[in-house]
């Protein structure tokens, strides 16, 4: 599987910005994918995931309700819309994706992952 991100951007607080991440592979439709994030000094953490069929999605606590994970019909693209963008959430988002069986575990550890798009940078500035 492969993954291809859109390119991020660099915005205000309080704006919004849409990241795309699109899935190509065998099975590409059948993973569960997320995005991660790593601010510059920091580890990586989770923003979100969606299971394979998108009926299902969970967010780390700071972005709920600002960010929306979504996978298209096809189940092969997933975007993530950030509203209200925030200056901490300053960082390089990763599209990920995942064979593990349940959503419930995909969102401890980026090692849960088993396919990763390249970093797009999203920069938010006051």
């Amino acid at each position: 599987v492969q993954l291809q991100a859109s390119r991020g951007g660099l915005v205000q607080a309080g704006d919004s910005l849409r990241l795309s991440c699109e899935a190509s592979g065998r099975d590409s439709n059948r993973i569960h994918m997320g995005w991660w994030r790593q601010a510059p000094g920091k580890e990586r953490e989770f923003v979100a995931v969606i299971s394979w069929n998108g009926r299902v999605s969970y967010y780390r606590d700071s972005v709920k309700s600002r960010f929306t994970i979504s996978r298209d019909k096809a189940r092969k693209t997933v975007s993530l819309q950030m509203n209200s963008l925030k200056l901490e959430d300053t960082a390089t988002y990763y599209c990920a994706g995942t064979t593990t069986l349940y959503l419930s575990q995909t969102y401890n550890s980026p090692r849960d992952y088993h396919y990763w798009g390249q970093g797009t940078l999203v920069t938010v500035s006051s």
